[in-house]
């Protein structure tokens, strides 16, 4: 298997995980589908860092297309001997996976933020506050807290529901990223294709 074959594979993973990242994000800002906390600006602060939009989608959609595009239809006679141009391409994604592990390691960090803070509340005492702030994370496996978030309605299951998904999600970016700088610089110093039977199979 060529190296740019590698690639293009995670560079498709990639492209899926950042739109699913991005409509995570996007349903964080509608709990229950509803508009008005949005506009009543009643919505935990992580949800305005755009992890999933900017960090785990617009940073990993580069590096993604970056590596779909290293990969040939033929991979013949590109070890080292004819076309040194390919293995400067597969060292220079290595430069496209490290923001890729930028943007998905600050969707993992503010989504796990996001998830200790818990979401923005309205209270017994018709208060908005982060009710769960006191708990450090302890709400997430305590259902039995839940019921203290009076509105929304749900608002702690959708809350814990897309920031985990983004957890995932930008946890399987980081992965797949740092699988292409290791993939990237051996494509790089090792040549293009690693068998010399894919050299002479054409």
């Amino acid at each position: 298997m060529c190296y740019g074959q590698c690639a293009r594979c995670i560079g498709v993973s990639l492209v899926s995980l950042a739109v699913l990242c991005i409509v995570a994000n996007i349903l964080l800002y509608f709990p229950n589908g509803e508009t008005k906390y949005a506009a009543e600006e009643h919505l935990s602060q992580f949800v305005w860092y755009f992890s999933g939009i900017v960090g785990g989608g617009l940073l990993i959609l580069p590096p993604a297309f970056v590596f779909m595009g290293l990969e040939q239809g033929d991979c013949c006679g590109c070890c080292g001997n004819v076309d040194c141009g390919k293995r400067c391409a597969m060292l220079s994604s290595v430069v496209a996976a490290l923001v890729g592990i930028a943007g998905s390691g600050y969707c993992v960090i503010v989504a796990a933020l996001g998830l200790v803070a818990g979401p923005v509340c309205r209270d017994a005492y018709n208060q908005w506050n982060y009710t769960f702030g006191y708990t450090e994370g302890e709400y997430l496996f305590d259902k039995s807290m839940w019921s203290q978030c009076v509105e929304p309605k749900n608002g702690v299951e959708w809350n814990i529901s897309l920031f985990s998904i983004l957890l995932a999600l930008g946890g399987f970016e980081f992965i797949l990223c740092v699988v292409q700088v290791i993939n990237g610089m051996l494509g790089g110093i090792c040549g293009y294709c690693c068998t010399h039977h894919q050299q002479y199979d054409c």
